[in-house]
């Protein structure tokens, strides 16, 4: 089964931020299609400081599908969020994602380890510890 995990950004910026950031990781995962949003790659963009940040971003945003929250859309019942964060949710259930990883505490961190619809909501961390011993791209499963 292929894991389709959408990316906040926060995660992007994480990932942009070093050269060679953990986060980058996730890009490497075999049976994982990563996606985000234009709004999620931008705002991403606005908060790194330097060229060579926002060049990383955008080689790593190069190896995403991008997927808008579609227009009139609403959260699922059940689901608060800040009005900022409901175009993320949106655009990850929208791009048919499994996961939601976003290190947004402040305002996801009342939904980590819940589901919305099929949307499961976690930390990097989280999604990471639950792949230990997968295999990376190009590498066979045991």
């Amino acid at each position: 089964m292929t894991d389709r995990v959408f990316l906040d950004a926060n995660v992007l910026f994480s990932a942009a931020w070093l050269e060679n950031a953990g986060l980058t990781k996730l890009w490497r995962l075999a049976r994982t299609e990563l996606f985000s949003s234009n709004l999620a790659v931008a705002e991403a963009a606005r908060n790194l400081e330097s060229d060579q940040q926002r060049l990383r971003l955008r080689d790593l945003a190069g190896d995403l599908t991008l997927v808008d929250a579609p227009t009139g859309a609403k959260l699922p019942a059940g689901v608060e969020l800040a009005a900022k964060d409901v175009p993320i949710l949106l655009a990850a259930l929208e791009a048919g994602a499994t996961h939601l990883l976003t290190g947004d505490r402040r305002h996801f961190g009342h939904l980590y380890g819940k589901s919305a619809g099929a949307l499961k909501i976690l930390t990097p961390a989280m999604y990471l510890e639950s792949r230990q011993g997968s295999p990376t791209a190009g590498e066979s499963s045991p």
